[in-house]
């Protein structure tokens, strides 16, 4: 039997996804070990556990969990020795069967001492603690700030002390926080278990203090030595900061999966579910689907059908705005509303062609409405990006692009309702604004290995930079030789390219993770589930819209 192109070109993509997943998965391994097999066993040799080992036996056996910027830190910060995870492992989890997210210091990365990066990643899960109404729990190993890198994690809004802020505002919000000291906890750090509702330490391991015996030597004077002056027995019987003390790890986690068993249920944001029904098309066809050329046009409604429970959705108005698909589905039982980016080309209503990927007058006023409807039904919204921005040139702009754009991006900017989305592939410009990226508050956002974040392509880019810069040199009285600008051109693009992989965005947290996007269902799921702690707290108002 001969094979069709069709074929063809689905097996060429679906080897070039899973090439793509095999690398990540080999950098997440690395990831995973740390500051390296070395000082885990100097760990282990303390009586301790690592980071990823305290956190596999606090979740509940065989349940899902998701774990939040494992790619933080990523190319970063090589100078140093760099900062694998951004030195903190954080993962949504199950404790005693309530969801939970677990925040722990990675004491094989520098002693668990907080980079830039490190900060970032904590004050992310207390976002989604503090969004979602979800109980955290901090499991505390670390030397407290990298004093080489002090100024750019100290004392700004976004820094360090943002941590204890956030501390006193998710107790007065009623969302459960949990510390245990189970290493090092000094300085300013020592106030995140104290503020948490309770804590717990480790006996002869676990220490909190203001100042070490060091410099309380210089300080003051005094010769003291660690254990003393803040260890278990002086915390739990002396000082009276800590709630238990705990004989070891393993106890430790013990007593807390033990806490949060007493934990009541709070009520709910009543999000519809019903049973899960698998997709009829196999999550894995999604591979062979995407093209491996990011330039090429697919059909999205095929990337929908390997999500949605069934393969089954409605969709919104489907024969306006093509060139965006709204639809209503659910994903593993979760009632949802979809905004997808639709890659082919199709024809709109006047027989006028429209391009793949781009966000057109019609397409942004339908979303526009579409996300309108969700809130006014309370149905979670799911972005799938792959957007090379809005339509532009004088058709365009007189027909209004900027006020429909403003339409769209104003519904999406208040919605009440949670938004999680995937980048599929590329995310550029205000089409990545308008489709909810990061800066609009997406509950989860996660990337799949095709993902571009960035202004513009690299390619786009590339030519216009080479423009800038070969007038400047020319300007100078350089001759400009087709060898010399393409030089030119690929050390442009190339850097370029660097900035707008998945990589780049994961390690810096403008995403939450990268993912295999067989796993989109199961993100999307339980995040869901994470967001129907917390009720809206206002009522759906876009606020001025022009129309």
């Amino acid at each position: 039997m001969s094979v069709s192109k069709k074929e063809l070109e689905f097996n060429k993509n679906d080897d070039a996804m899973r090439l793509k997943i095999s690398a990540l998965k080999r950098e997440l391994e690395q990831i995973y070990e740390g500051g390296g097999k070395k000082r885990i066993e100097k760990l282990h040799t303390k009586g301790k556990l690592t980071a990823r080992e305290r956190i596999d036996l606090l979740l509940d056996k065989d349940t899902e969990r998701f774990e939040v910027g494992a790619i933080a830190g990523y190319g970063m910060y090589k100078e140093h020795g760099g900062c694998p995870a951004g030195g903190v492992v954080t993962v949504i989890g199950y404790v005693s069967g309530k969801q939970c997210i677990v925040v722990a210091n990675d004491a094989t990365v520098k002693a668990g001492a907080w980079f830039p990066i490190t900060g970032k990643k904590n004050l992310r899960a207390q976002e989604i603690a503090m969004e979602n109404k979800l109980p955290i729990i901090y499991l505390v190993d670390s030397a407290g700030v990298y004093l080489p890198m002090q100024d750019e994690i100290f004392p700004d809004k976004e820094h360090f002390g943002r941590i204890f802020r956030n501390n006193a505002v998710m107790s007065s919000m009623g969302i459960v926080q949990i510390a245990a000291v189970m290493g090092s906890c000094v300085a300013g750090g020592a106030y995140l278990p104290i503020m948490s509702d309770e804590s717990l330490i480790v006996n002869k391991t676990g220490t909190i203090f203001l100042a070490g015996s060091y410099l309380v030597k210089a300080a003051i004077g005094e010769s003291i030595d660690n254990e003393t002056l803040g260890g278990a027995t002086t915390h739990t019987e002396i000082s009276g900061v800590c709630d238990y003390k705990t004989e070891s790890d393993e106890d430790c986690l013990a007593t807390i999966r033990d806490l949060m068993d007493k934990v009541g249920n709070s009520e709910t944001a009543g999000f519809d579910r019903k049973d899960t029904i698998l997709p009829k098309r196999n999550p894995k066809d999604i591979y062979g689907i995407m093209p491996e050329d990011r330039s090429k046009p697919y059909n999205v409604k095929e990337i929908i059908e390997c999500i949605v429970d069934d393969s089954v959705y409605t969709e919104y108005k489907a024969d306006y705005g093509q060139s965006i698909v709204c639809a209503y589905a659910r994903i593993d039982g979760w009632s949802v509303g979809i905004v997808a980016n639709q890659r082919e080309i199709v024809k709109n209503a006047k027989g006028e062609m429209q391009f793949g990927g781009v966000i057109y007058s019609d397409s942004a006023d339908k979303s526009a409405r579409f996300i309108m409807n969700c809130n006014q039904k309370n149905i979670p919204l799911v972005f799938l990006q792959d957007v090379t921005g809005f339509m532009v040139g004088s058709k365009s702009e007189h027909g209004g692009i900027i006020k429909d754009g403003a339409k769209m991006v104003g519904a999406m900017a208040n919605s009440v309702v949670p938004k999680f989305t995937i980048i599929m592939g590329n995310s550029y410009g205000a089409g990545n604004y308008a489709m909810c990226g990061k800066a609009y508050d997406p509950r989860l956002i996660v990337a799949w290995p095709t993902a571009e974040l960035a202004v513009m392509s690299g390619n786009a880019a590339a030519k216009v930079l080479l423009q800038i810069e070969v007038a400047s040199l020319k300007s100078k009285g350089e001759e400009i030789t087709p060898q010399r600008e393409k030089e030119l051109y690929d050390s442009i693009k190339n850097r370029y390219d660097e900035q707008t992989s998945p990589y780049y965005a994961a390690s810096r947290i403008w995403t939450d993770a990268i993912i295999d996007p067989a796993e989109t269902r199961n993100v999307v799921s339980l995040g869901i589930e994470m967001a129907n702690h917390k009720k809206a707290e206002k009522a759906y108002n876009v606020g001025v819209i022009q129309v």
